[in-house]
């Protein structure tokens, strides 16, 4: 791709937050997990095939979790293709930049803008924006690429609050500074 035909808005690096077997895979999986694997595939495409970094995170959940470390739940869905360009983080906590090397693989790239999808939309995702926009990066959170589970009823405080809802407060939470886009074929991307 010539530099004349890259998008002024596109985006240099896709940080893919959790996608993990216990949350995108049998009777565990958020809901709508199928189409939004394709959405998150694709962009996973379409970055490697630009010359962009992608990052993919992996959380270490506590044990007994269903992301326990080293259990078939904690298990990256997608391959990764190991390299200078792509990379794997393990975290412990929601922020994808607390306590990895997240950032300085960012500023060794001199990257500035980067999309984020993954799971969970309110937790994860939204820390990890959130400390990107914070670091002074462009964010794009394409909406149709992020996921999370419903949230139950609670007695007296509220009935169940569907997952498409919790993914649309958590982008609007994250204030007027993220670029919320509707779908994930939109995002395009370019090598740093």
């Amino acid at each position: 791709m010539s530099s004349q035909s890259v998008p002024p808005d596109a985006v240099e690096a896709l940080i893919v937050v959790d996608i993990q077997s216990a949350f995108v895979t049998g009777d565990g999986a958020v809901p709508s997990a199928a189409p939004l694997l394709v959405r998150i595939e694709d962009l996973i495409g379409r970055a490697r095939d630009s010359g962009a970094l992608v990052v993919h995170l992996q959380n270490d959940g506590p044990d007994g979790a269903p992301d326990e470390a080293g259990t078939p739940g904690w298990e990256l869905h997608f391959p990764v293709e190991q390299g200078p360009r792509e990379v794997t983080y393990r975290k412990t906590e929601d922020d994808g930049f607390a306590e990895t090397e997240l950032g300085a693989f960012l500023e060794k790239h001199g990257v500035r803008s980067v999309a984020v999808c993954g799971v969970m939309s309110e937790m994860c995702v939204g820390a990890t924006a959130r400390t990107a926009l914070a670091r002074g990066y462009r964010v794009v959170l394409p909406h149709d690429a992020h996921g999370t589970y419903d949230i139950p009823a609670a007695p007296g405080i509220s009935d169940l609050v569907p997952a498409p809802m919790v993914s649309r407060v958590a982008e609007w939470a994250l204030g007027d500074e993220v670029e919320i886009v509707a779908h994930a074929a939109a995002v395009t991307f370019r090598a740093v």
